[in-house]
This record gives structure tokens, sequence and C-alpha cells, in this order.
């Protein structure tokens, strides 16, 4: 049998863990493994390579993808998926394990629909694939902003001021919301629910009451407006406030110890059903065990924001 390993759409740390347990689980089960490199870009354009158990030496530590990663709009259309079914009939690929998040999984399941079995494995750093309660790159993405604005802090209570930071998570705020905690923030902004930023002034206000002259409001990317959010936190309450973005720093670094686990059991259990002849699965972590669901429910699924932990970071922020 013979087996492929993609990474696919945004890049986050421990995908090179979860190549590297897909890699070595394949060769261990007597498998011929194939790195597909840039994603469905690489698989139709047959940037397709063997891979043995010294190809993935001394990746685990490493942020981003050893296998690169391409977005590939010809992959959206029936065309595209024809030639990637082409080109692992010439290749000899019997099935492939994919990495990324629901973009990629769409992927997935087009091809496991035309013949090729695939097993999708979730990387992403916004851990809002629904299906699985972590996904690849989350802990280390939010180490690295909860470390960020530690040191954005540390300024801010220097001159007396407001950090309103942005945080990435496309259209989901976790990563906003215990960042938030873990840093004290005077708020946390998600899209998820609504906010009301007269509240978190007259919060900012009435904390100055007791004390406080340096603020942070985390807000999440699929919010935006950090800089009119700092503005105006500035013209309403004299507070100096600066907007910072953190961007795709938090995609890179070396992966967490939790980061590199999760990753490895998931691609290891990727195999294992390629293996038994399995696609249209996605693996994912359910009450710390890894388990599979169909590829077209996990997409249906929808994951329920942590209101309660919200609820947390507001009442014990002041």
């Amino acid at each position: 049998m013979k087996i492929g390993v993609l990474t696919s759409g945004g890049d986050a740390p421990g995908m090179n863990a979860a190549i590297r347990a897909a890699v070595r689980a394949g060769i261990k089960k007597g498998m011929e493994v194939v790195g597909i490199y840039r994603g469905y870009n690489g698989l139709i354009n047959g940037d397709i390579r063997p891979l043995d158990e010294r190809s993935v030496s001394d990746i685990i530590q490493r942020g981003g993808t050893a296998l690169y990663t391409a977005r590939c709009d010809e992959f959206r259309y029936k065309e595209g998926v024809d030639k990637a079914v082409k080109s692992c009939k010439e290749h000899g690929i019997d099935g492939i394990v994919v990495i990324g998040g629901d973009g990629s999984f769409r992927g997935a399941a087009d091809l496991s629909a035309a013949g090729i079995p695939c097993v999708g494995v979730p990387g992403t750093i916004d851990n809002d694939i629904a299906m699985t309660e972590y996904t690849i790159g989350y802990d280390t993405a939010m180490n690295t902003a909860m470390e960020l604005i530690d040191k954005l802090r540390d300024t801010a209570s220097s001159h007396d001021r407001c950090s309103v930071v942005e945080v990435m998570g496309r259209r989901a705020g976790y990563i906003a919301l215990n960042t938030g905690i873990a840093c004290g923030a005077i708020a946390v902004i998600t899209s998820e629910i609504p906010y009301d930023l007269d509240a978190v002034i007259n919060k900012i206000k009435n904390t100055q009451t007791t004390g406080k002259h340096h603020f942070i409001v985390v807000v999440s990317e699929g919010v935006g407006n950090a800089d009119q959010i700092a503005k105006e936190i500035e013209e309403r309450t004299g507070i100096e406030s600066r907007a910072t973005i953190l961007g795709h720093v938090q995609r890179g670094g070396s992966p967490t110890v939790r980061d590199r686990v999760e990753a490895s059991k998931m691609g290891y259990y990727a195999v294992t059903l390629l293996e038994k002849g399995i696609g249209n699965r996605v693996v994912g972590l359910k009450q710390g065990s890894v388990y599979d669901v169909d590829i077209q429910e996990a997409l249906q699924m929808k994951k329920p924001f942590l209101e309660d932990l919200y609820k947390i970071a507001d009442e014990i922020s002041f």
C-alpha cells in the first residue's frame, strides 16, 4: 500500500509532528509513503516525493510545515479534482492523510468521493473545527499571543496606557478568550458575543477609580477595528491608547508539548484508518481520546462558544 501526506491551508505549529507520525506509522506498517508538497496544488502538479524514516527526522520541534502549503483555487472545481485523481493513479497513491482545516477537509471529501480514500487531521490555530475539542497549533498560538501581550503590558504599565491587541482566530474567538483571561485583560471582544464599547469604556473608568492605570483589551481578528476601538477609548477616557495587531507571528514558533503529542496521536490514527481502507473521515479529540467521524458530518457541525468562560473573563476583570 502507498499513502501520501499533505498539508493544506494555513500553517500551524505541530503540523510537522503530525507529518512525522503519519510517515513513520506508515513505514512501520509496511507501507510506502510519499510527501505531497504544497498541498492540493502539489498533488495536481505532481510535486510528490518519496519519504523514509530519516526524511522526517528533526522536524518535530519546528514550526510551519516541512511539506509546505499553498492555496489551490483549481481544486475547487471538478476539473481540478479529476487532475488530482489522475496524479494519484500515476504515482500509485492508495490514500492520503490531509492535515489542515475545514477547507482542506472539503477537498479530502471530494477526493474520497472520486475513489481516493482520504483522512483529515485538524491542523489550524483557530480551534474552529467543531468535531474536535482541539486542533493542532492552537496551544502554541495561544502561548505565543500570551507572551507577546505580556511584553506589551510592560510598556503599557510604564506609560499608563491602554493596549488594544488584536489576536488571530478568523471567525473564532477562542484564542482571544483564553489569552484575555491568561493576560488579565480588562475586556475580551469576540465576534461570537455582541460587544458594547460603552460598557468596556465604563469598566475602564470604574477601574481607574480603584487605582489601576494601565489596561489590556484583547480583540479577536473576526471583529477587527482595533485601531478604531483604541481611538475611541483614548477620546472618551483620556488614557493614551495604542492598537497592536499581532498577526502571523502567532502561526510560527516551536510547538508546545501538547501540540506535538496531540498531533502525533492524530497522525498515527489517520494512518490506521487508511490501512483498513477507510477514507472520507476526519480524526479529532473527544474527552481526550482520538476518534473519527464522516467528513460531511464533521463539516456540518457547529462548535458552541465557551460562554461560561466568557462570563468568567468578564467578571474577574476589574
